[in-house]
């Protein structure tokens, strides 16, 4: 079975998981989590253990998986940043994966359309709407919104709402707004899918992916030339 690292760095708390897996089978041989803040430290001397410790030469590793957004700018741009080079140095494919459509894919009804939505800070969330066929989820519209404003759209979701992050829960259901709180996913879980991804040859071209934020940064909105 091919053996995959995958990466999550998008949020506040982080995880690799060394996992084998094909199209019938999986198995986490190792899942670490990460601290916040530190991700650039950590990354590299996590996954050398994680191999160490299961007697595995970095290059018996098939392919890479990492969380492109959205969320932490710098998290993201850390994580994807030390997957690519690691692809390109040892020539091996890449997945990328919306946190967003993991969510539906974890926890969504199959072959149904489901709407996502996670906390993006400052009283605004994520949201990604996906429909669900054949064990993947295809992109309807994402977008970034107030909570306020969204929750009179989310009287009336595209499919079922989602959401891991139990503040956003709370205050959808304090408008008695229908939400179901699902557990948060880890760099196991994404590793899942993205074996599915690049068993059908769904890669990304490590020289061009980039990171998927939804927004700009502050830096960018602050540099952006005036009217």
């Amino acid at each position: 079975m091919p053996l995959i690292v995958a990466i999550d760095t998008s949020g506040r708390k982080g995880s690799v998981a060394l996992c084998r897996g094909d199209a019938n089978s999986f198995e986490v041989l190792q899942l670490t989590s990460l601290e916040g803040g530190t991700y650039s430290a950590q990354l590299m001397p996590v996954i050398s253990r994680a191999l160490a410790q299961h007697h595995l030469a970095k290059t018996l590793v098939d392919g890479f998986v990492v969380v492109s957004g959205p969320g932490s700018f710098t998290g993201l741009r850390v994580g994807l940043a030390t997957v690519k080079g690691l692809c390109e140095v040892l020539q091996k494919p890449l997945a990328t994966v919306s946190m967003l459509q993991a969510v539906v894919l974890t926890y969504g009804q199959p072959n149904q359309a489901s709407t996502a939505v996670l906390d993006a800070g400052r009283g605004e969330i994520y949201v990604g709407e996906y429909q669900a066929s054949a064990g993947d989820a295809s992109l309807l519209r994402e977008y970034i919104a107030k909570l306020d404003e969204f929750i009179d759209e989310a009287r009336t979701p595209v499919g079922d709402l989602l959401t891991p992050d139990a503040n956003v829960a709370e205050r959808l259901r304090a408008a008695n707004v229908s939400v179901k709180l699902v557990g948060p996913l880890q760099a196991d879980q994404i590793a899942r899918i993205g074996i599915r991804k690049l068993l059908a040859g769904n890669a990304a071209d490590p020289a061009t992916v980039d990171v998927n934020y939804i927004r700009r940064s502050d830096a960018e909105i602050l540099s952006a030339p005036k009217p």
